[in-house]
């Protein structure tokens, strides 16, 4: 069964506002990733110091089945648009099923990253539907949270 949660994206204080999630839900960060520990490859934009200060990746467990998760945008992506600043997340528990929700709800839409393996071990894939709503589809072998 896919676990759907809501991903953020923001302009650079990614790292402040989960701080401040932290401090309001209580527990602990399970990924805490800025854009510096990504290994660099032909794929990988060029960064500024600051933006390579940025976070990648942050995963805040709310409870067992619910996790907040974020990151900043860098400027080979382009500011976000607060109203537009969020991706609906879905983990499945087989890389079928990531193959199968990413083939429906991504026809019709824009196929941003195809579901293709990740260096941070995950089956992964990011499209806009045809609706305009974003949406990330992911399957780690090895459960993150």
């Amino acid at each position: 069964m896919a676990i759907v949660n809501v991903y953020l994206t923001f302009n650079g204080n990614a790292e402040e506002a989960f701080n401040f999630y932290k401090s309001v839900f209580g527990g602990e960060f399970a990924h805490f990733g800025k854009f510096k520990d990504m290994p660099a490859d032909d794929n990988t934009p060029k960064m500024t110091a600051e933006e390579s200060n940025r976070i990648m990746h942050v995963a805040l467990p709310i409870s067992k089945e619910t996790v907040l998760m974020a990151s900043d945008t860098t400027s080979a992506h382009g500011d976000v648009t607060f109203g537009n600043n969020f991706s609906v997340s879905i983990n499945t528990d087989s890389a079928a099923e990531a193959d199968k929700l990413f083939a429906g709800l991504s026809a019709g839409g824009n196929i941003i990253m195809s579901m293709e393996k990740t260096f941070w071990g995950a089956y992964f894939g990011m499209f806009t539907d045809k609706f305009g709503i974003n949406w990330m589809i992911n399957f780690d072998e090895v459960p993150q949270y």
